[in-house]
């Protein structure tokens, strides 16, 4: 069997979670690491495992310098934020498949753009949200398209966590490198679980923001109303010791309850009964099974370039909207 050769660009926390699925396949064999920081490399390796598989892949401080060196056909990018986009586009143009941490991009522009370069490269790029490869959210996206439950109408729904104490000091809190806050960081799961759900296009937002003192947006109130007609409600909060997320769809038969950021547990009612073993068959899978599924064309992209787009439009609007203090609606670039 042929391998995916795979480089890790940026090493921090959640490029482990990646590696450790990489090393589980058969099909993958990650070739080379780049970061910035020698010591992020390092936590890897001890964490990840990689030490036990023999020789240790190249490490780099540059990514064109990994590129042309490697040569790899695929990377996972790890990275702060608003680096994505410019590191995306890079390695399109050296030939690799990207799987991307969540946001893809910072700007709904860019999100146009880099989907356009995907088209143009024939690669495949998957933004690596929580939610989407889970049988649980596959369900729900599948019961709102068979329209079992009739029409999808109302949706509320909140994340709670200590997200301000827990990353002060960081680029989590550098506008710079994050594009934002709280919404744009851990709200970026619940609001992929809603968008990728819902799949319509956004219509209008209204959004208050509160920094609670800090560069970036902690708490969030958001409304949107969705092209399909859907309006939701969402209570985003970085300032609270207790974590918890949960999301309540409402039909007009019909109503879901599940957990937005890890799909870990499901509730449906069909009419007013409750449904207690809902047929959920789509087997669980991780966003780098997804990723290297796809790339072999035994899978979609769960989350692709347009997953990317509906994100980067709503996050845009929320901004908009909560500095304006005016309903935001996105328009996408002229032309498209």
């Amino acid at each position: 069997m042929s391998k995916v050769r795979i480089a890790l660009l940026g090493c921090g926390g959640i490029q482990n979670k990646h590696v450790r699925t990489f090393r589980q396949r058969d099909d993958a064999e990650i070739v080379a690491m780049c970061d910035v920081s020698e010591a992020s490399i390092d936590r890897l390796v001890e964490r990840s495992g990689l030490s036990e598989d023999g020789p240790l892949p190249p490490r780099f401080g540059d990514a064109a310098e990994m590129y042309a060196a490697v040569g790899p056909d695929a990377v996972s990018i790890c990275t702060p934020h608003t680096l994505h986009f410019q590191q995306g586009m890079q390695a399109l143009d050296a030939g690799c498949h990207v799987l991307m941490e969540k946001p893809m991009v910072t700007d709904a522009a860019d999100a146009y753009t880099l989907r356009d370069k995907i088209q143009q490269t024939g690669k495949v790029l998957l933004v690596a949200y929580n939610t989407p490869c889970s049988p649980e959210l596959f369900y729900i996206r599948q019961l709102i398209r068979d329209g079992e439950l009739g029409q999808l109408e109302l949706i509320s729904g909140h994340l709670s966590q200590g997200w301000l104490k827990g990353t002060t000091g960081t680029w989590r809190q550098n506008p710079e490198l994050s594009g934002g806050g709280q919404a744009y960081d851990s709200g970026a799961h619940p609001l992929a679980s809603l968008c990728w759900t819902v799949e319509s296009r956004v219509a209008e937002v209204s959004a208050f923001i509160d920094n609670c003192g800090s560069p970036v947006d902690i708490n969030s109130s958001i409304s949107i109303r969705f092209e399909s007609g859907a309006m939701a409600a969402l209570a985003i909060s970085g300032n609270c010791p207790v974590n918890g997320s949960h999301m309540a769809y409402m039909f007009t038969d019909g109503k879901i309850e599940f957990d937005p950021w890890s799909a870990s547990w499901l509730k449906v009612w069909k009419g007013n009964q409750p449904v207690k073993y809902p047929p959920i068959t789509d087997p669980p899978t991780q966003p780098a099974d997804n990723f290297l599924d796809a790339i072999a064309g035994r899978a979609e992209a769960r989350a692709g370039a347009d997953m990317g787009i509906i994100h980067s439009e709503l996050m845009d609007a929320i901004y908009a909207s909560a500095k304006t203090g005016q309903v935001a609606r996105p328009k996408a670039p002229a032309g498209v």
